[in-house]
């Protein structure tokens, strides 16, 4: 695996797993979610975090799960 690899998967990794964080926090420790949004203003803040690290969390890991498997049959 090349450093530039481990790096995106770490990033990636990182970022998604931030995102997952904070959605849970905002389901259960921030008050909950209704049809208006959270009810707090750490729910708020919450939502904005996992919707912004879960798509690009996500994106940067196929990034590098791509990478890794294409980057195989070079040496």
């Amino acid at each position: 695996m090349q450093p530039d690899t481990r790096k995106i998967l770490t990033i990636g990794s990182v970022m998604f797993a931030s995102g997952i964080i904070a959605a849970a926090l905002m389901l259960t420790v921030f008050g909950g979610v209704t049809r208006q949004g959270p009810h707090t203003n750490l729910g708020w803040i919450s939502l904005i975090v996992a919707l912004s690290c879960l798509p690009l969390g996500a994106i940067t890991l196929l990034l590098g799960i791509s990478k890794l498997f294409g980057s195989g049959t070079r040496s």
